[in-house]
């Protein structure tokens, strides 16, 4: 919300807000351009007839005395994804959806035509190298590419948000059952990208990952008149720790690695060729594209070690993160740590889907907060669970902060890669200072 507020204020739009708490970044980037109110709450006196619009955010409550006053006097509420379908309806709306990837590949087509100075608007989960804010909106620009979340759009609107973008041109990289205090079954998840073929416009452009079986049947069976093009895992190499993908100009130094990430290159390069950008100009970019913040970030590095931090939580990805950092480094001994931190990784019902998602690592630790449990006011969980769902008798579970630390501590680190796997922080970890656990 910050991010569009400060995209709105670039544009030239007047814009005032309200939060009950915000935190850093947040905090001192509006404060930046004079946006940070002069105090935290909700004053429904400020909300009048002459707004233009009420901008809501997702994590607002419909009780809320702002919106029950804009309600009151009938003013044009929209939820985040509504408005920026309306800034975008003569834009040509490319939407990048999927379970897993879809902050990366948005990453990969904005890394690129940055690289080719083609100004596109954008919205994009991470904050990327080279660009100030999430959120970049223009009247001028042709394309808006925007990341497809299927989490719900506001507490007036419960459908998912990447319903209300009707895309011209669309990337689907596959489907993996997430967000199960939204969707509480497989099928239900599913119906949800069903529906978002649905909404896509006439003469529309599909680009899907056909790896994944769910999808390609999906995409197979979708009714609507689109054209339709499929991605794979490319051609590679990996030599002392580097990938090379196979080109037609013969081997080419990608940054990223993993099976995953070569697919979303592959999404990737469909989409920017359906955006004007040609192969081999795609490829020239992509080589130094880095990824975007904490998705396979590597954060500290040695004689010794190599640590990576990955936003990683549910089994899909943790299973895919691990797999593709032993390929990588299959010569070094990967220590796989996982946070579990989500509403639905702290799930007991749920647990059973990270069935050997660590068993591509040489250790595995799975750290979690029984506090966490309580504040989502979740069953408890016991170690004896995380073991069985896990299916690794060498597992090593922690669920208070300082021991997991002073377990980190502890290790000697030597041909080490290690790989912190989280959306939150382990119960207070400072992730700089790991660097000084493997010198």
């Amino acid at each position: 919300m910050h991010n569009l507020a400060l995209a709105l204020h670039e544009k030239g739009d007047h814009i005032t807000g309200s939060d009950d708490e915000i935190f850093e970044p947040s905090k001192s980037r509006l404060d930046q351009k004079n946006l940070l109110p002069e105090e935290f709450g909700w004053f429904p006196d400020k909300i009048t007839s002459e707004l233009d619009a009420i901008i809501l955010g997702m994590h607002a409550k419909a009780d809320n005395p702002e919106l029950l006053k804009a309600k009151e006097l009938g003013l044009k509420i929209y939820s985040y994804p509504e408005y920026l379908y309306e800034h975008s309806k003569q834009k040509t709306r490319v939407v990048i959806g999927g379970s897993h990837g879809k902050t990366t590949i948005t990453a990969m087509i904005l890394h690129v035509m940055h690289y080719h100075d083609k100004e596109v608007d954008f919205m994009v989960g991470a904050q990327l190298e080279g660009f100030d804010t999430m959120v970049h909106l223009t009247d001028e620009n042709d394309f808006i590419l925007l990341e497809g979340d299927e989490y719900l759009s506001s507490a007036l609107d419960r459908r998912p948000k990447f319903h209300l973008y009707e895309p011209n041109i669309a990337l689907l990289s596959g489907i993996a059952w997430d967000h199960i205090n939204v969707f509480p079954t497989f099928e239900n998840y599913v119906e949800q990208f069903e529906i978002f073929l649905d909404t896509m416009t006439n003469g529309s452009t599909l680009v899907y990952n056909e790896e994944d079986d769910i999808l390609t049947q999906l995409a197979l069976n979708s009714n609507k008149p689109t054209r339709k093009h499929a991605y794979s895992t490319p051609e590679h190499s990996i030599e002392d720790g580097e990938t090379y993908l196979e080109t037609a100009e013969g081997p080419m130094p990608v940054e990223v690695f993993g099976k995953h990430n070569l697919q979303n290159i592959a999404g990737a390069k469909w989409i920017c060729q359906h955006m004007g950008v040609d192969e081999d100009d795609f490829y020239e970019a992509i080589t130094s594209f880095k990824g975007a913040s904490k998705r396979m970030e590597k954060i500290a590095t040695s004689e010794k070690a190599i640590v990576f931090k990955d936003y990683a939580h549910s089994p899909s990805k943790v299973l895919a993160t691990t797999k593709a950092v032993k390929a990588q480094f299959s010569s070094k001994v990967v220590l796989a740590c996982l946070e579990l931190h989500t509403y639905s990784s702290l799930n007991s019902e749920f647990l059973k889907e990270y069935k050997q998602a660590l068993d591509a690592a040489d250790e595995a630790v799975v750290f979690y907060s029984p506090k966490a449990l309580e504040i989502k006011k979740l069953e408890a969980i016991t170690e004896e669970q995380i073991f069985e769902a896990f299916g690794r008798k060498d597992l090593k579970v922690f669920t208070d902060p300082t021991a997991f630390q002073d377990f980190l501590k502890s290790k000697s680190y030597l041909d080490h890669v290690l790989l912190l796997m989280s959306s939150g922080n382990y119960g207070g970890l400072d992730f700089n200072e790991v660097k000084n656990w493997i010198q």
